[in-house]
């Protein structure tokens, strides 16, 4: 969430800020300034009270030690009476805090200045496009009919087991899935990723630091009985590695990968831009999460993006890189870029990757910080990106690799799958 100190800094700042991401928020950011004055006035009383409570304590001792009783129990009833209006002023206090609190996770994070402006997917902006363009003949198959010809993914069966977006990938489709992780993974620890496997349920603390809650408990999966949620994403717990922990600075960056499965429900999806592939509620992903410095965050997101790219590359796919407006960013991110991949079959782009920076806005829910050289604490800038998400990159590997003789398999991939065509 935004620090308080930010936007009492600069409260029209913040609202002019929020505005670029389609967020009025004027009312919230007055209402946090009002009940954070209220919050120091009540504050600062607490404080005069408990001053003034000891030097009447210690008064006490004097008076009593002087035969004083009857002046010393005039004393502690003065004593009770300021304790009993104390606990007043205190519970109204905490009251504020909680109120603070519950406001403050209500405003989005602010969009870098980068950040163009636009409310809906078509006012982002392409960045850079590259990648081959297949030309495939007029009667090409999308993907969910190659894998039911060639037998690689049965979406039926999963709809019998479990329920729509919960396919079976089947023989070389299962194999080729699993060398697509392997390929991922061995890519992100060799550009210097420590691979750590995670666990692929989190508790409610871990959904708020995040920022998965309390924005997207709809998406999410809870386990009700244990008050644990499914993951929508690795980031989540590893990036809540770092909650409540203060780094040295000689540590940083913090720089991690794990593999998981996904799980979002993807509410109100339908039509044919979710069929097969395109829109799952589970999925796998390689996701890559860097802890760093807030000067250099940004140096991060450029290294994070040509991760990615790479990974496209040298899967053959053709790609573009779009900036996002701040009304298509999401709740918690500063800024955003969206990796899509063309779909040739089906004749459009397929988004697989987001990454993005958050800055200060995950660490301060987190409390993920570092301790400078002049030992003071400063929160860090949380980063993370999709390396990749496989439905969609199935998808077009699939769709764009189609000849008459089967399915060619990208080179890099042919170490893991052991074969170099699906026929």
């Amino acid at each position: 969430m935004l620090t308080l100190q930010v936007i009492k800094d600069n409260p029209d700042f913040v609202i002019s800020r929020l505005a670029v991401k389609g967020f009025d928020g004027r009312a919230v950011i007055t209402e946090i300034l009002e009940i954070d004055a209220e919050r120091r006035r009540l504050q600062a009383k607490c404080d005069s009270d408990a001053n003034e409570l000891k030097k009447l304590s210690e008064s006490i001792a004097s008076l009593m030690k002087g035969g004083q009783k009857e002046e010393a129990q005039k004393v502690k009833e003065k004593v009770a009476e300021i304790k009993g209006a104390t606990k007043g002023l205190q519970d109204r206090l905490e009251e504020c805090r909680a109120k603070q609190t519950e406001l403050l996770l209500t405003v989005p994070n602010l969009p870098n200045a980068t950040v163009p402006e636009g409310l809906t997917a078509d006012d982002n902006v392409v960045e850079l496009t590259g990648g081959p363009m297949p030309e495939l003949p007029a009667d090409a198959l999308p993907h969910w009919d190659l894998a039911k010809k060639y037998g690689l993914i049965d979406f039926e069966l999963g709809v019998k087991v479990t329920g729509a977006g919960f396919p079976f990938y089947i023989g070389k489709g299962a194999r080729l899935q699993r060398a697509l992780i392997q390929f991922f993974l061995d890519s992100a620890v060799e550009a210097g990723y420590t691979e750590v496997e995670p666990p692929y349920v989190v508790n409610a603390a871990s959904g708020y630091g995040t920022g998965q809650l309390p924005d997207k408990e709809g998406q999410m999966y809870h386990v009700t009985q244990d008050d644990l949620y499914l993951i929508p994403t690795a980031e989540v717990p590893v990036t809540n590695i770092y909650r409540d922990v203060i780094i040295p600075a000689a540590e940083l960056p913090k720089r991690n990968c794990a593999y998981s499965p996904c799980w979002r429900r993807e509410a109100g999806s339908y039509g044919k831009d979710v069929r097969g592939l395109n829109r799952l509620h589970q999925f796998d992903k390689v996701e890559i999460v860097r802890i760093e410095k807030p000067e250099d965050s940004y140096a991060a997101l450029e290294e994070m993006k040509d991760h990615v790219r790479g990974l496209l590359e040298k899967l053959g796919l053709p790609w573009h890189i779009l900036r996002l407006c701040g009304g298509d960013m999401s709740f918690t991110s500063a800024i955003t870029f969206d990796f899509e991949v063309w779909s040739a079959a089906q004749k459009r782009w397929l988004e697989v990757s987001s990454v993005s920076n958050f800055e200060t806005y995950q660490a301060n829910r987190l409390k993920c910080r570092y301790r400078d050289t002049d030992k003071k604490i400063h929160l860090c800038h949380t980063l993370n990106g999709s390396a990749l998400a496989l439905p969609r990159i199935m998808a077009a590997l699939l769709e764009n690799n189609q000849t008459p003789e089967g399915i060619k398999v990208p080179e890099c991939l042919r170490k893991y799958t052991g074969f170099d065509i699906i026929s």
